[in-house]
């Protein structure tokens, strides 16, 4: 190598050493994350998410159980779909998943333990009041995942809780749609 062509190698050596690994182009994220790896906002969103999909799954469950309507049953479904995805981003990332028990009515995060409890106790008292209580889940999930989806830099995240939240969209027009169609305002 000439001297030229050796003082050419250093100093592009060290200008790529100098960029940020943040800047250095796809598969790394904010503050120079590996594209396998999640900064701790993002695991618990992750943790918190999946748990949320199966408060949404039981209630639905229960509800269905009820009153045998298709909705609940469908619905109920989709959020077990939504679970497994979820399932697979804690499995791909080695966390540790909340779901100890995929008992219905049963969690780790005791709040969600009472919320279930509360939101079957108002579905309970009227098909019109089971509705309102799928509209409240999916309104609330849309905040939630809408609220994570500001710190999610992750691609697969991303991906995931984007596919949830337009699910939540649709779910919500489709409890909104039968509490109109079954005149329960």
């Amino acid at each position: 190598m000439t001297k030229k062509a050796i003082g050419f190698s250093v100093v592009f050596i060290s200008l790529i050493m100098a960029v940020p690994l943040s800047a250095q182009g796809p598969g790394t994220g904010k503050n120079g994350q590996s594209p396998d790896t999640l900064v701790a906002d993002e695991i618990g969103h992750v943790t918190y998410i999946r748990e949320e999909e199966k408060l949404a799954r039981d209630v639905y469950l229960t509800l269905y159980r009820l009153y045998q309507a298709p909705i609940f049953g469908n619905i109920s479904e989709s959020e077990q779909r939504h679970m497994d995805a979820v399932k697979r981003l804690i499995d791909k990332y080695g966390m540790e998943d909340p779901v100890d028990d995929d008992a219905v009515g049963e969690f780790t995060n005791p709040e969600f333990a009472e919320l279930y409890l509360n939101l079957v106790e108002k579905g309970e008292k009227s098909y019109c009041g089971a509705l309102q209580v799928g509209i409240g889940i999916e309104v609330l999930d849309i905040e939630d995942i809408e609220n994570a989806l500001n710190d999610v830099v992750a691609r697969d995240v991303n991906r995931v809780f984007t596919n949830l939240l337009n699910g939540s969209y649709n779910h919500l027009n489709a409890f909104t749609s039968q509490y109109q169609a079954n005149s329960c305002e």
